[in-house]
Parts: structure tokens; C-alpha cells; sequence
């Protein structure tokens, strides 16, 4: 067991050195070499771990998509029916990543928040706000930009985690519509890949200095308050669909 561990550490190591790279200089400066230098490990012993460069750009790209799901779920957590998800100045606590293969957790029915302040929190979360966020964003674009210079490279397995959220979030709109809270006329698939369009290119501009984080969530706020329709009285804007 304790082997198995210790191997397991080495691999966490030597993917978070390509992390680190690909973020602060892009992956193309993410050759085995430089990785191992990075890592602080010998070159052979990169190569024992990952006997491929697309081994180690998918082990690393897991690894991320665990780092960004134990956001969300951080972030689901904090969310209720009642108050917004936690600002960029006063992100919650740490937890454990889960498996990166997964959508987020469902919150537990005690204190379950309301479709729209998980599908809330799920997009805030995503938004380049805070320092972790930025490095999850950035680390993203490196990915993206490898898949756009060679298409081939990774072929699917750079849209899983993104086809799973975007399918979470159609669940979440459809269970708002269900219950009145959304236009019966919207179509919860195609506003579920808008909205993560939509969060895509706002965190664009926050990297690109077109604006800051804090005004990214207020255009997304706006276009949440245009979906999710909630008169004064509190009654439901839409009758629940059948």
C-alpha cells in the first residue's frame, strides 16, 4: 500500500510541474525535459511515469478538471436559496478534490439550494475572480491553444468534463422550468451551452484586462436575472410545466 502511495505522489508531482508550466509559459514550453526539471525529478523518471507526452498532458488535464470540479463543489456548498454563492474576496474553504471523471456533487437535501443558485455558483466559480481561479483559466487556455495548433491532439478527451457540466446545468434549467422559474418556452440544453459560452468568453476578457472579475459576475448576474424571472411578490413568473 504504501508503494502504490508513494507512486501515486510521484505522478501528482511530476502533472503538477506540467501544470505550473503551462500556465505561466503556455504548453508548448512543456517538453519531458523541462517538465523534469520543473518537477525537480530526473528525466528518466519522468519517462517511467508517463512513457508518452499525451500520458502526461492527459494525467495532468484530469488533474485540473479535479481542481475545477472541487471548486464548483465548494461553491455549491455555500449557496442556498436565500443568499448568493461566496464573492471573489471571500471564496469557501478547501476541500478535497474529487474524481475528476464526475459532475458536480449534489448538495444534500437539508440544506439543498434552489436550481438557480446552484446553476449560480457553478458558473461564478468558474469566472477568473480570484487567484485560484486565474490559474485554472489560464491552465485551460494552454490546453486550448495545444488542441487549436494540432486538432488531433487529445482528441475527445478534452471536451468530457465539459459535455458532463453542460449536462448537469441542462438538468438544473430543466428542473427551474419545471417549477416556473424559466420561460416554458426556453430550451434548457441550448441556455445551458450558451451560459457556459457566455462564462467562457467573459473569463477572455478578465485574462485579456477588458475587465475585471467583479464586472464579469455583474454581466453574468444580468443575464441570470433576465432567465431566472422572480417578480417582487415573490410568486412564480411562469405557471410549472407539466
Amino acid at each position: 500500500m504504501a508503494g502504490r502511495v508513494d507512486h501515486e505522489e510521484r505522478r501528482r508531482q511530476i502533472a503538477e510541474a506540467l501544470l505550473r508550466i503551462a500556465d505561466a509559459e503556455g504548453l508548448q514550453a512543456a517538453s519531458m525535459r523541462a517538465v523534469a526539471a520543473e518537477a525537480g525529478v530526473s528525466l528518466r523518471l519522468v519517462q517511467y511515469y508517463f512513457a508518452t507526452k499525451e500520458g502526461l498532458l492527459l494525467d495532468a488535464l484530469a488533474r485540473l478538471g479535479a481542481q475545477l470540479q472541487a471548486r464548483m463543489d465548494r461553491w455549491i456548498g455555500a449557496a442556498s436559496s436565500a443568499s448568493s454563492p461566496p464573492s471573489a474576496s471571500s471564496p469557501p474553504s478547501a476541500s478535497s478534490p474529487p474524481s475528476p471523471s464526475s459532475p458536480p456533487s449534489p448538495p444534500s437535501p437539508s440544506s439543498s439550494p434552489s436550481p438557480r443558485g446552484i446553476v449560480t455558483a457553478i458558473l461564478s466559480s468558474i469566472l477568473p475572480t480570484d487567484p485560484e481561479s486565474r490559474r485554472i483559466t489560464r491552465t485551460y487556455a494552454a490546453y486550448y491553444t495545444l488542441v487549436l495548433n494540432s486538432p488531433t491532439a487529445l482528441e475527445s478527451h478534452g471536451t468530457l468534463q465539459p459535455d458532463r457540466l453542460e449536462g448537469f446545468l441542462t438538468k438544473q434549467l430543466l428542473a427551474a422550468q419545471r417549477s416556473g422559474e424559466i420561460d416554458p418556452a426556453k430550451d434548457p440544453g441550448m441556455t445551458a451551452a450558451g451560459l457556459l459560452s457566455m462564462v467562457n468568453g467573459l473569463g477572455s476578457s478578465v485574462l485579456a484586462g477588458q475587465r475585471d472579475g467583479e464586472a464579469a459576475l455583474a454581466v453574468l448576474t444580468h443575464h441570470l436575472d433576465e432567465l431566472f424571472r422572480t417578480p417582487a411578490d415573490g410568486r412564480s413568473p411562469h405557471p410549472p410545466r407539466a
